[in-house]
């Protein structure tokens, strides 16, 4: 079974969220339809990055780095190429 690490970004306050999930599509209705008390008030939220895992210690050791102070730096680089794309119509 696959893991997948994900990040939102929020379009009201223009935060990021990282979350970890085994079913992406499930997770992002539940974030979408306001089921989950951390995004509820940060909707609408648009999915800016994707990492697959086999293992779960592996999806969850990532996702705890990208919400440490050291992976801050590494989603700021996704978030401005996601931003540029966007912003070249390539998304």
């Amino acid at each position: 079974m696959a893991y997948v690490v994900y990040i939102l970004y929020s379009q009201k306050d223009r935060k990021l969220y990282v979350g970890c999930t085994s079913n992406i599509s499930e997770r992002l209705e539940r974030h979408q339809s306001g089921q989950v008390r951390a995004t509820v008030n940060r909707r609408p939220l648009d999915i800016i990055h994707t990492e697959q895992f086999e293992s779960t210690t592996d999806a969850f050791n990532r996702e705890r780095f990208l919400k440490s102070l050291w992976g801050a730096r590494e989603k700021k680089k996704i978030l401005l190429e996601w931003l540029q794309n966007k912003a070249d119509g390539m998304l």
